[in-house]
């Protein structure tokens, strides 16, 4: 594990590649699961009081979920996650024209009626955030679905960090990515043997 600020990281989140390949994966990690996306209890309050906001970008059946279980739910390992429709998608997800799922809540970003651009986690994916008292520990979940996601990240020479510059820097300062860079590089020297 590396140490940077109040992180430990593996260090997949600076030898791994990954850059989201959409037209392949139509969204998958917003659909398959078996519980909607982790949430901070201060986003279970956030996402109470922008649903207003957010509601006229979700699909019907979102918002019936959204109504019948409430902005978020506590799933069976007795974290705040958001709600799923019919157990199946999360219930702010809405689907493009071809059919790729985009979410609800960073349309209603996208388009300056609210500040919240979305779940951390989300926006963290393919890092998941394990919190303990002193640091937290970030690890790459390795998923079948995303294989497209890493076939495209190795061809563009792009690694996890990089990618999730925005949503790192959004989550632990541009300290933290500006140390990520000295850590890639060192890890690129010790792989390539030129320490």
């Amino acid at each position: 594990m590396i140490s940077i600020g109040k992180t430990l990281s593996s260090r997949a989140v600076f030898e791994d590649a990954f850059c989201c390949d959409l037209s392949r994966c139509k969204g998958a990690c917003c659909i398959e699961g078996d519980a909607g996306a982790p949430l901070s209890k201060d986003e279970v309050q956030v996402l109470k009081g922008i649903y207003p906001s957010v509601k006229p970008y979700l699909r019907p059946e979102g918002i019936a979920a959204i109504e019948e279980q409430g902005t978020s739910v506590i799933d069976s390992d007795g974290e705040d996650v958001t709600p799923l429709v019919e157990g199946k998608e999360c219930a702010f997800v809405t689907f493009s024209d071809k059919g790729v799922a985009q979410c609800g809540i960073e349309q209603a970003h996208t388009a300056g009626d609210i500040d919240f651009i979305k779940p951390l986690s989300c926006h963290l994916y393919p890092i998941r955030v394990s919190q303990f008292s002193q640091y937290d520990a970030l690890n790459v979940h390795q998923w079948d679905l995303c294989a497209p996601a890493c076939e495209l990240g190795k061809s563009l020479k792009l690694p996890v960090f990089r990618f999730l510059k925005n949503p790192l820097v959004r989550a632990y300062g541009q300290d933290w990515i500006d140390e990520a860079e000295l850590v890639h590089e060192a890890l690129s020297r010790e792989n390539d043997g030129t320490k």
